[in-house]
């Protein structure tokens, strides 16, 4: 019956009988994804405008603009701005974004070392990383090492093209394998070197791309959305005849649904902001929808077309009870409840400009529509809706819980604004104090050519300045044009030694197969019915063992203990998560194996065969 049904919806979106999107489905917000917080080792803290004190960061976090994380001794952490583009910080790395628009991404960097590992660029995009003495400007795939001290260094590798502006305002080009000196004066002295060997947080950062864009999950997933390599490593992709391809994760709680363990955050631009405690938060609770089969949670992302889809904060659909309690079903307080959108259910958003709120929007969304959105398919599933009091909701004490019974006919279906106001504490994400950075690098002035993006929260006065608000000076110097003549090149610093030594030629293929080594077969001769004595070689056999190549171990991802504070700063009790299960493809899954298999086969009944899974 269900599938007549999504053929019919089919027919009629085809037709232009179904009610239409809405008439501009253009909004500022809509070409703009966020980057997010994809790695965390070590102690990393986060300062959101308008929060009074730093946190511990977490993971899967959307950064806004205005937003400041700082890496403590030995630790470090990850930012991925695209499908295929990552900015990398090491310890004692004060990093904020302070510009975003699209095609435009803007970073400050007062002190420690950043790499960007920029494998895919759009065209027209450019990075800027503003610094103390200088500002580079990068619209070039390449590998981009910065390490801000007294002295700036930057160094490009892997054909990457750079400019740097010093604070005098002359702008010189950077070449591919460069490094550049930033001397600090006045004025500020630039120099030029050939780019040093690769070291151990270089080769590392190479080992992490290559392991993040090796990444299966990559097939089913359209341009430009992020987290693949975090859908191989925690879940199990099948085919199912109504959705196509399916992810299911493999650690769920008895009765985990989809938007019940995280936390709501209030975001500048996209206002109220889903961060889930999953690993593999990030895909499936901005992308796509939830369907439940045979009482088996799994993430569609629907039929993949080309095209990058738009960024949601949550896709779900919001209901409140007003100024009334819902004894029916366990609830005595007012507040809202919220459940995961199903398959072809459009999102109606409480984000963006006022034209654009309460109105049904399938942005990203390229299979049938459901235009009939009176009731919500995934509502009637156990335990499926959420609920927060009013009083509680985006708050460190947030409790979320989940509803069995849930009466969605005497609730008031929220379409625009959600009717919660935020407040300092909903951009601190309830999580513990984070590690203090040092004060002295709180007011260095940086070197900027456009000016920053101004974020004020909706209960800040204007000019209102919060406890840690920085007062950063920013010194703005103009941007060479796109059809200025070739920029000049830096003065040669002291080369001393040279350039780096030349590396030995790589052997050719057919070279490194005469090295492989044969070992000699010793015949022996058997006499019949002589008794046979184990026969040894003459000579040992000796072998040229080849040190093997160092690879950066990559470590495991843990996301951070969730442990939000009450009213009195203090962590609260919090009961034993239930019993986990793991699925594995033993399991009676639904649908079919996603094609996960190299060409070749696999292992017949008895065992015999080549294996070769994809693991």
């Amino acid at each position: 019956m269900f599938m007549i049904q999504r053929i019919f919806m089919t027919f009629l979106c085809l037709l232009g009988f179904a009610a239409p999107a809405l008439a501009s489905e253009v909004d500022d917000t809509l070409g703009i994804t966020p980057p997010r917080l994809s790695y965390i080792d070590g102690d990393i803290s986060y300062l959101r405008p308008g929060a009074d004190d730093w946190d511990s960061a977490l993971l899967n976090t959307p950064v806004a603009v205005g937003d400041e994380i700082y890496a403590g001794d030995k630790a470090g952490f990850e930012l991925q701005t695209d499908a295929r583009a990552f900015v990398r910080a090491d310890e004692r790395t004060r990093l904020a974004l302070v510009n975003q628009t699209p095609g435009f991404l803007q970073f400050r960097v007062t002190t420690g070392h950043v790499s960007l590992d920029l494998r895919e660029l759009d065209p027209g995009m450019t990075i800027e990383v503003a610094t103390p003495d200088a500002v580079f400007r990068i619209n070039h795939e390449g590998y981009y090492r910065l390490d801000v001290g007294d002295d700036t260094q930057f160094i490009s590798r892997r054909g990457g093209i750079a400019t740097v502006i010093p604070a005098g305002g002359q702008a010189f080009m950077i070449q591919p394998s460069e490094e550049i000196v930033v001397r600090s004066g006045n004025p500020v002295q630039v120099e030029t070197y050939v780019a040093p060997e690769l070291d151990q947080w270089d080769r590392w950062n190479y080992a992490r791309s290559d392991d993040l864009l090796d990444a299966v999950s990559a097939r089913y997933l359209p341009p430009g959305v992020y987290g693949a390599n975090d859908l191989d490593n925690n879940g199990t992709w099948r085919v199912v005849s109504d959705y196509g391809p399916v992810w299911i994760p493999d650690h769920v709680s008895d009765g985990w649904a989809p938007y019940s363990t995280g936390i709501w955050a209030w975001d500048p631009v996209f206002e109220w902001t889903w961060i889930d405690d999953a690993p593999w938060g990030w895909a499936p609770f901005h992308y796509g929808r939830w369907v439940s089969i045979n009482g088996i949670w799994a993430w569609a992302p629907g039929p993949v077309v080309r095209q990058r889809p738009p960024y949601s904060p949550a896709l779900v659909a919001f209901f409140s009870s007003g100024d009334r309690v819902s004894g029916g079903i366990g609830i005595s307080t007012p507040g809202l409840f919220w459940v995961s959108l199903s398959w072809g259910e459009p999102v109606i958003p409480w984000w963006g400009r006022q034209e654009f709120r309460g109105k049904r929007w399938w942005g990203g969304w390229h299979g049938p529509r459901v235009v009939n959105d009176s009731t919500y398919r995934n509502a009637g599933q156990h335990n499926a809706v959420a609920f927060a009091a009013r009083d509680h909701f985006g708050r460190p004490d947030d409790h979320v819980r989940q509803v069995d019974r849930f009466q969605w006919r005497d609730m008031d279906r929220v379409k625009g604004a959600l009717p919660v106001r935020p407040g300092p504490e909903s951009v601190s994400f309830g999580m513990r104090k984070g590690v203090q950075p040092p004060p002295e690098v709180d007011k260095r002035p940086v070197v900027v050519t456009r000016p920053p993006q101004a974020v004020r929260q909706p209960w800040q006065n204007p000019g209102q300045q919060t406890r840690q608000s920085p007062q950063v000076q920013f010194k703005v110097v103009p941007s060479p044009k796109p059809n200025e003549p070739a920029l000049s090149r830096p003065e040669y610093g002291q080369q001393g030694a040279g350039e780096r030594p030349r590396p030995a030629p790589l052997p050719r293929y057919r070279e490194l197969r005469q090295q492989q080594v044969t070992v000699p077969v010793q015949r022996v001769d058997v006499q019949p019915k002589a008794e046979l004595k184990p026969v040894r070689p003459a000579t040992p056999v000796t072998r040229e063992v080849q040190p093997a190549r160092e690879v950066p171990r990559i470590r495991e991802v843990q996301p951070p203990p969730v442990t939000r504070r009450d009213a009195a700063g203090q962590p609260p009790a919090r009961a034993e998560p239930p019993q986990s299960r793991v699925r594995d493809e033993r399991r009676d899954l639904p649908g079919k194996p996603a094609n996960r298999m190299y060409r070749g086969g696999e292992k017949d009944d008895q065992g015999n065969g080549p294996d070769r899974r994809d693991h």
